[in-house]
């Protein structure tokens, strides 16, 4: 029975984005991996004054890859728990047969889901809007905000963002843009899939960045399968669910389905 849980962190961030999530389910007995990203893996004063020349060129499938490295390297069959484009690399890793059991929070979209939703395009349209997707972009403060946090006061969201928010790399972005034109994509899940192991899709009501109805829409796309498929909307919470106040409730409702899921002590 599995009692790992691998924690994948999203865009922006690092696996510190992981930290209460990780007291809470050691607590409850669970061994905790949350591994960074390749290139993300330093300091984020490190990261924001000089990252990786290489981060420009990273992509998904060496975000998988490396993703796969490691749950291959486990003695057991991981739980994965991921947010934002985190949660897209639960749900694909899961399709190719990794991972007991996999949550997806504010999942970014895999391929078919196409993102319609105003505060979507605007939270992302500082990243897209350029002739260079093999680059390194970063966030200000107030695009934090309005994509991340824009219920939270000032100092809060300040404080969060020194604390998390490093450089990221433009290519994932174009390549979730353009996954619809392009059959080989990376982020292709197979929805039908009837071997996938059991998939909880979680959205936060007040998301900007990945809004609710762009997780049901994900979650839709799951109702031909015959692998259990679960979805959770909590009401007041943005894409910074994870952290923001409250994410208690978030943890608590996880980890209970998470227990309930066969395989999972």
């Amino acid at each position: 029975m599995s009692r790992t849980v691998v924690f994948i962190h999203g865009a922006w961030v690092t696996p510190l984005c992981w930290e209460p999530f990780i007291r809470f389910f050691q607590q409850k007995g669970y061994r905790c991996l949350a591994p960074a990203w390749p290139y993300h893996d330093r300091p984020v004063e490190e990261l924001r004054r000089s990252p990786s020349p290489e981060l420009a060129r990273l992509g998904a499938s060496g975000i998988l890859g490396d993703f796969e490295r490691i749950i291959h390297g486990l003695d057991e069959p991981p739980i994965l728990i991921g947010h934002s484009f985190g949660g897209l690399w639960v749900q694909i890793l899961l399709d190719r047969g990794l991972g007991s059991a996999g949550v997806a929070i504010d999942s970014a979209p895999p391929r078919g889901v196409v993102p319609r939703q105003w505060t979507a395009l605007r939270s992302n349209a500082a990243v897209l809007l350029t002739a260079m997707p093999r680059s390194v972009v970063s966030l200000t403060v107030e695009q934090f905000r309005y994509a991340f946090a824009h219920t939270a006061p000032a100092a809060e969201v300040r404080a969060a963002y020194e604390r998390h928010v490093v450089p990221e790399t433009r290519r994932i972005f174009f390549q979730a843009a353009i996954s619809l034109l392009d059959p080989g994509s990376p982020l292709k899940v197979d929805f039908r899939n009837p071997s996938r192991a059991p998939l909880l899709l979680v959205a936060g009501a007040n998301d900007h960045i990945v809004p609710a109805a762009q997780n049901r829409a994900n979650y839709a796309k799951y109702g031909g399968s015959t692998a259990r498929t679960d979805f959770k909307e909590f009401p007041g919470r943005t894409h910074w669910i994870i952290a923001q106040d409250g994410w208690e409730e978030v943890a608590d409702y996880v980890e209970s389905w998470v227990r309930r899921q066969p395989g999972v002590a």
